[in-house]
């Protein structure tokens, strides 16, 4: 991960996806730092290729695209519900931290502002889970169950 990220990860529980390849995709990380600092991001996405591929999408606007359609798309807004209701179910098996219970990440429930929080629980938690990161991904070809590696070309 360190090779991946350019620095240590804090507060790791586990690997909850590997690339094809074999090295991290996603890392489940405990609701708190060592130091107590409460961490929202429970599904830390790794992977350099697709972390930059997500930002590119960011620096174009499509998260207020997002959130434009979560207003207007009952259907979108439900499953977005969902995802952040599961996010916050399954960080809570890690452990709690009272100061982040109603938060999970990636703005939802109600906004897209982060795509890389989105795509790791997407990437974790597999397809229909949430549905602004099947998406996102999709788009990307990096929807599939193999998670087809590209991992040298955005190797850091």
């Amino acid at each position: 991960m360190r090779e991946q990220l350019g620095r240590d990860m804090r507060a790791v529980v586990s690997i909850a996806r590997r690339c094809a390849c074999g090295r991290p995709a996603v890392v489940r990380t405990a609701p708190r730092l060592e130091d107590g600092t409460p961490f929202p991001t429970s599904l830390y996405l790794t992977l350099p290729w697709l972390t930059l591929e997500l930002s590119r999408l960011e620096a174009g606007g499509i998260m207020a695209e997002f959130s434009d359609r979560l207003t207007a798309e009952e259907e979108l807004a439900a499953g977005y519900l969902r995802a952040h209701e599961r996010y916050l179910a399954r960080r809570e098996e890690l452990g709690t931290a009272e100061e982040i219970r109603d938060v999970s990440a990636g703005g939802m429930p109600v906004r897209v502002k982060c795509l890389h929080a989105l795509a790791g629980q997407a990437l974790a938690e597999g397809p229909g889970i949430n549905p602004v990161a099947d998406e996102v991904l999709a788009g990307l070809g990096a929807d599939d169950q193999q998670l087809v590696c590209r991992c040298e070309q955005g190797a850091r």
